[in-house]
């Protein structure tokens, strides 16, 4: 038992000092932007929003889109992905609200090729409409997204400062009912935890990650990688696009934002399930024996220090404890970002023991033929 806590003890360490600083989340300090008195014009952006289903949502991704505080051209392309709900017809209403009917164009996606995720597809056809219209930059964002007014100012003036090929935010996710509020900010705290912000933006470390909601990609960046469909078959697409881009030899860079958030709803547990479900084995690789190393990993990592805490004695308890105290220590910064009390660092335990049980979920929905099930589609799983 001894050997045991220590073992989790210096995996706490590693994470706090060794990870590349994961768990130290704060929104970047960015200055005013001021444009170049070398450029003639400021840079235009084209905003490619794949939708499907997405009416309560879209009107107001268009309206804070059309409302940037941003010098250079706006313009966005939402792709109607076979929706059943009136979403092209709300985006259009959006803009000619606030008379930018010529700003705002809306297509409908073609069928979905085989091999395709939906989502990538509509983001496929979205681009083929950016690029004709030539960009500085082109805004891969989600239809549930509501822009700060500051948004593309910053960035732009981000990716122009650091000659940035992707710029991507993890915006701030919604955190209302009582299910969010419990393991949102865990949800947050675990992805920079697989993707450290350091390590991203370093071009020396393999690892390559963004934040599908919002990421700002250079057109030249996508022509080198052979264009979207360098990965058309990706159910993470964010941090394929990513990899993608840094293979290459782009910069890349993720931050956290305060200013852009998620009108994505997870009212329930059995929501967040879903949502964990979606992709967790596929981050797994479809293998079995990751995901065996994997749960006995979270085992160790997060439920042993608390039952050493509690149920030993000796110096077996006091390396529970300290263990225990790192945890909370390393979610504290996220919890705060979510407005929510440090003290929702001891129970991160049972948070994980959730996480874990939605991973086998997402197995077991891949062995059945329902893995990546999204907006009435699955799109992984060993029959497809």
């Amino acid at each position: 038992m001894t050997a045991v806590a220590l073992l989790t003890t210096c995996i706490w360490v590693y994470m706090l000092f060794l990870r590349g600083f994961f768990w130290r989340v704060a929104v970047p300090t960015t200055s005013s932007p001021t444009v170049s008195l070398a450029r003639p014009r400021p840079d235009s952006v084209v905003a490619v929003i794949p939708a499907r289903n997405e009416a309560p949502d879209i009107g107001q991704t268009v309206r804070a889109l059309l409302a940037q505080d941003y010098l250079g051209e706006v313009r966005i392309i939402v792709v109607d992905d076979h929706s059943t709900d009136g979403t092209a017809d709300i985006a259009r209403r959006a803009a000619a609200a606030v008379g930018a009917s010529d700003r705002v164009t809306v297509i409908a996606a073609r069928e979905l090729p085989a091999g395709w995720t939906g989502k990538l597809w509509a983001v496929s056809e979205g681009l083929e409409a950016a690029q004709a219209l030539s960009p500085d930059f082109i805004l891969l964002t989600d239809a549930d997204i509501t822009h700060g007014p500051r948004s593309l100012s910053i960035l732009t003036s981000r990716a122009k400062a650091e000659d940035l090929d992707l710029t991507s935010e993890m915006v701030l996710l919604r955190c209302v009912s009582g299910p969010e509020r419990m393991l949102i900010p865990a949800f947050v705290f675990f992805f920079f935890m697989l993707y450290p912000p350091r390590w991203v933006a370093d071009p020396a470390e393999r690892t390559a990650g963004a934040a599908g909601g919002c990421m700002l990609v250079r057109p030249a960046a996508l022509e080198r990688i052979g264009g979207i469909s360098a990965i058309h078959g990706a159910l993470i697409d964010d941090c394929a696009l990513a990899t993608a881009i840094k293979k290459s030899g782009g910069k890349i860079r993720l931050d956290v934002t305060r200013e852009t958030v998620s009108a994505r709803v997870y009212g329930s547990f059995a929501d967040i399930w879903a949502m964990i479900a979606r992709t967790a084995y596929t981050q797994l690789r479809y293998s079995p024996v990751i995901l065996a190393g994997t749960l006995a990993g979270l085992f160790l990592t997060y439920l042993v220090p608390p039952l050493f805490a509690i149920c030993s004695h000796g110096g077996v308890r006091f390396l529970g404890l300290i263990t225990w105290s790192m945890m909370v220590v390393a979610f504290a910064p996220t919890l705060r970002l979510y407005g929510r009390s440090a003290a929702w660092g001891l129970v991160l335990p049972l948070i994980a023991m959730f996480y874990a049980a939605a991973t086998v979920g997402s197995a077991v929905n891949y062995w059945l033929g329902k893995g990546g099930q999204w907006k009435g589609r699955a799109q992984a799983g060993p029959s497809l």
